[in-house]
């Protein structure tokens, strides 16, 4: 893939090689499924029972570092649905797991049959507009919606429309999928914990900070995340963000509009709008806005017992 602007360190091109590996290893993954196949890690349900999508261990054993993903160096494979961008299936230096593609639906297509497994999903769409079933229930979603699938709640979306839709599918995988307890989480209503929900980011209410603004969008523990949270900021144009923040969370930063200058550990990239990239653990970073309009982007992080204190 092409590499980010302003990048040329051997700790940048070895960023690069896992993410080239990670995109040949899912890709070869999702073009071998069709919607008439059971996917590996699946196992058949009668007709009144959803699939099983069993837990696979990641496809790359090396441990992903902080890797900034170019939005127009990501390959597009045609699948019987639509396409699929794959991007990461890495260990993090906290995660054992962590899942990133981008899907994209044709109209009158589904991502899958309903299933469900233990570790919980987030969808985020890039463009377009879906319909996300949770449980038998049908949500309507559109650009900027956030889509939370908890553990064992049965899921899919279906694009009705008469577009097509494009969203980032997102998979933290901390190791309490192993010990969760096998039933949905609108079952087991634990209090305190997120349910599956889908939320609407760019109606989060915006408060003002001296370099432009923030939204809450999510915070809360789930029944495998110690803490899920999201929010959606503003840099005005010109502005920089303080220097060198850390931060103990395993964080994906998604560009949504405009152009930053990303400084992690001293190396930069330019990332424009759909570009992100993948913070790990307590790297330090810097953001500025280099375009001439206000820059934002969503942050999601999570936080596990595996998180540094």
């Amino acid at each position: 893939m092409r590499k980010p602007n302003s990048v040329s360190s051997p700790y940048m091109k070895s960023l690069l090689v896992i993410l080239f590996l990670a995109n040949v290893a899912l890709a070869a993954s999702l073009a071998a499924q069709t919607p008439a196949t059971i996917a590996p890690g699946q196992t058949a349900a009668t007709p009144t029972e959803p699939l099983h999508a069993k837990y696979a261990p990641p496809s790359q054993t090396t441990v992903l570092g902080t890797t900034f993903v170019d939005w127009d160096a990501l390959a597009a494979h045609t699948t019987a649905n639509g396409e699929q961008r794959a991007v990461f299936d890495n260990p993090t230096p906290t995660l054992e797991k962590l899942e990133v593609h981008i899907s994209t639906l044709n109209p009158g297509k589904m991502s899958h049959p309903p299933h469900e497994h233990p570790w919980e999903e987030i969808l985020l769409i890039k463009d377009g507009e879906m319909d996300a079933s949770i449980n038998g229930v049908t949500h309507h979603a559109g650009p900027g919606a956030m889509i939370f699938f908890a553990s064992h709640d049965v899921h899919n979306a279906q694009n009705n429309g008469t577009a097509p839709v494009t969203y980032y599918v997102i998979n933290f995988v901390t190791d309490l999928v192993h010990t969760v307890a096998d039933k949905p989480a609108a079952e087991q209503a634990v209090a305190g914990m997120l349910p599956s929900s889908v939320i609407d980011s760019n109606s989060a209410t915006a408060a003002p900070t001296p370099t432009g603004s923030r939204a809450s969008v999510v915070d809360s523990p789930t029944l495998t995340f110690a803490r899920l949270e999201s929010h959606v900021t503003t840099l005005n144009v010109g502005a920089t963000t303080m220097p060198d923040i850390v931060d103990p969370g395993d964080e994906l930063f998604i560009v949504k509009s405009g152009a930053i200058e990303a400084r992690v550990n001293g190396v930069a990239a330019r990332i424009n709008a759909g570009s992100f990239f993948y913070c790990a653990p307590n790297d330090k970073r810097t953001f500025g806005n280099i375009g001439t309009v206000p820059a934002v982007y969503q942050v999601i992080k999570v936080m596990s017992d595996k998180s540094p204190k």
